[in-house]
C-alpha cells in the first residue's frame, strides 16, 4: 500500500465514556494544532452525562460522527475497532478523550505513515523524552511493569499507550478477532514481526476535567487482566516450538532454518 496519501484521508478516533467537559477543549486542540484531516469519530460507549448533546453540537459545524458503540462488546480496544470499521479514511489516528494525551504531537506521529517509513507509530512515554507527570508512584510502577513485561514480545517500549497513528487497512487486518486487551499491544504481536512499528516520546497528562476511571482497584484488575494475556501470547509461542521440534526430529530432519517458528 502506498502511503504517500494526502493528509486528509485521516480519520482521527476518539472513544468517549462520560467526558463532558473534554469534548469541547478536545475539538478546538485538534483544529489548532493545522493538521488537515477527514474527520473525527467520537465512538461513545452509553455515555450517562452530556457527551453526547456535545458532540452533536460541534458536529454542525465541524466534521464530525458520533458512533454508538455496540453493548454486546464493550471497552476500549472494542470502541476503536467500531471506529475503524466505519472510518473514511485511510489512516487512522487514535487518542482518549481526556486530554491526557498531547494533541501537539498529531503531526509527528503522522509524519512517517505519510512519508512511508513506518506502518504504526507509537506516541511513547518511556523512550528518551517522554514522561508522565503528575502521576503517583503506584501508577508509574504498574505502567512500567506491564510495558517491560511486554517488551520481549514487541520491542516496542510502551505497547500499552493508546496514542498511535496506522493505516485503516493494517489495524483492520492485524488486530485480535475479538476486542482483545490492549490495541496496540495485541496488533503489534498478531503482526508477528510483519509491522514497522516507531515510537515518538510523548508527556502523558493527567486529565483536568471530569474523573479519572484510573484507581488503584482499578489498575490491579488491570494487572490481572495483563498477566492473563501475557501469558495467552507465550504459552502458544512455547508449546508450538516444542511441537515444531518434535515433529522435524521425528520425520524432517532438513535445514534449522525451518525450525523457526515465528
Amino acid at each position: 500500500m502506498n502511503l504517500a496519501v494526502s493528509e486528509q484521508s485521516v480519520s482521527i478516533i476518539v472513544p468517549t465514556l462520560n467526558e463532558e467537559e473534554n469534548i469541547e477543549p478536545l475539538v478546538s486542540q485538534i483544529t489548532a494544532c493545522a493538521v488537515p484531516f477527514q474527520e473525527i469519530l467520537f465512538v461513545d460507549d452509553h455515555s450517562t452525562d452530556a457527551t453526547r448533546d456535545r458532540i452533536r453540537a460541534l458536529a454542525e459545524s465541524h466534521p464530525i460522527r458520533l458512533i454508538d458503540q455496540d453493548g454486546s462488546d464493550p471497552g476500549l480496544a472494542a470502541a476503536i475497532m467500531s471506529g475503524a470499521r466505519v472510518a473514511r479514511g485511510e489512516i487512522l489516528l487514535v487518542m482518549d478523550a481526556d486530554l491526557s494525551h498531547p494533541t501537539e504531537r498529531i503531526k509527528d506521529l503522522l509524519a512517517p505513515l505519510l512519508a512511508g517509513t513506518a506502518d504504526m507509530v507509537v506516541g511513547s512515554r518511556y523512550v528518551k523524552g517522554g514522561s508522565t507527570p503528575g502521576w503517583p508512584l503506584w501508577r508509574r510502577i504498574v505502567s512500567r511493569v506491564a510495558a517491560a513485561l511486554a517488551y520481549p514480545l514487541t520491542r516496542v517500549h510502551d505497547s500499552m499507550g493508546g496514542f498511535f497513528a496506522i493505516p485503516r487497512s493494517r489495524l483492520l487486518e492485524l488486530a485480535p478477532p475479538t476486542s482483545g486487551f490492549k490495541i496496540v499491544f495485541e496488533t503489534i504481536v498478531h503482526g508477528n514481526g510483519a509491522l514497522r512499528v516507531r515510537e515518538i516520546p510523548i508527556a502523558f497528562r493527567n486529565r483536568i476535567w471530569g474523573k479519572s476511571k484510573m484507581s488503584f482497584g482499578v489498575a490491579l484488575r488491570f494487572s490481572l487482566r495483563w498477566l492473563h494475556a501475557m501469558l495467552r501470547h507465550i504459552v502458544p509461542r512455547r508449546s508450538g516450538s516444542l511441537q515444531t521440534a518434535r515433529f522435524a526430529t521425528r520425520k524432517m530432519p532438513m535445514n534449522p532454518e525451518s525450525l523457526r517458528v515465528d
